[in-house]
C-alpha cells in the first residue's frame, strides 16, 4: 500500500512540494495522500493537490509542471482548466497521474494557511487538516469520500475541533445542491461516537 513515506510516492511528493513553492504557489495536499495521515489506510495511485490560485495562473503552473518533469494529459489545456478547474499532469518518471486543483474560494485560502507539513522524503510538505479534508470529502459526497470521512472520524473523533467543522458546514449549506452537509456531518459525528 502507498503511502506518504513509501518510496513510490515519498520523493515524487517532494519534488512536487519543492517545484510549487520554487513557483511561488500555495498548495496544500488533499484526496487519498491526505487520507493516508489522518483516515484509514487504503490504496491510492493518484496525488491530488489543492493551489491557492486560479486558473488566471495557469502559465506559472505549466512552468511548474515542466520543471517538476510532468506533462499535461488533456489535449486543449486552457478549455479542460477553464471548464473544470482542474490541471491533471502525468510524472514522466512514475506515471503517477497529479491533479492539480485551482481554488479562490476563502475556504480553500484558509484550509491551505491551516495544512499541517510533514517532512517527506527531506522536504516540507503541506497536507490538509483533518476537519479541512473531512469537508472536502464531505462537499464531494462520493461514496469513497463517506468511507474516507468516516475513517477519518473513527481515528481522530475526539481530536476534531467539531465547532470548526459545523461553522463551514453550515457555509457549504447555503450552496444550492449542498443542502444536506449539515446533516451528513451530524451523521457522520455520531458514527464516530458509536
Amino acid at each position: 500500500m502507498a503511502s506518504p513515506r513509501s518510496p513510490e510516492f515519498g520523493p515524487l511528493l517532494a519534488r512536487i512540494a519543492r517545484t510549487l513553492r520554487e513557483h511561488d504557489v500555495a498548495f496544500m495536499l488533499i484526496g487519498g495522500q491526505a487520507v493516508l495521515i489522518h483516515g484509514e489506510p487504503r490504496l491510492t495511485l493518484d496525488i491530488d493537490v489543492t493551489l491557492g490560485v486560479g486558473p488566471d495562473h495557469l502559465p506559472v503552473l505549466l512552468d511548474a509542471v515542466e520543471a517538476l518533469g510532468a506533462r499535461p494529459l488533456p489535449e486543449r489545456i486552457e478549455d479542460f482548466v477553464r471548464d473544470t478547474f482542474v490541471l491533471p499532469v502525468a510524472d514522466v518518471e512514475t506515471g503517477v497521474r497529479i491533479d492539480l486543483i485551482f481554488s479562490t474560494t476563502p475556504f480553500e485560502a484558509q484550509a491551505i494557511e491551516r495544512a499541517i507539513h510533514l517532512h517527506v522524503a527531506g522536504e516540507p510538505v503541506p497536507f490538509a487538516t483533518a476537519e479541512d479534508l473531512i469537508l472536502h470529502k464531505l462537499f464531494a459526497g462520493r461514496p469513497r469520500d463517506a468511507e474516507d470521512a468516516a475513517g477519518i472520524v473513527r481515528r481522530k473523533g475526539d481530536e476534531l475541533d467539531w465547532g470548526y467543522l459545523d461553522r463551514w458546514a453550515r457555509e457549504f449549506a447555503r450552496i444550492p445542491g449542498r443542502e444536506d452537509i449539515i446533516e451528513r456531518l451530524r451523521e457522520l459525528r455520531n458514527t464516530g461516537e458509536a
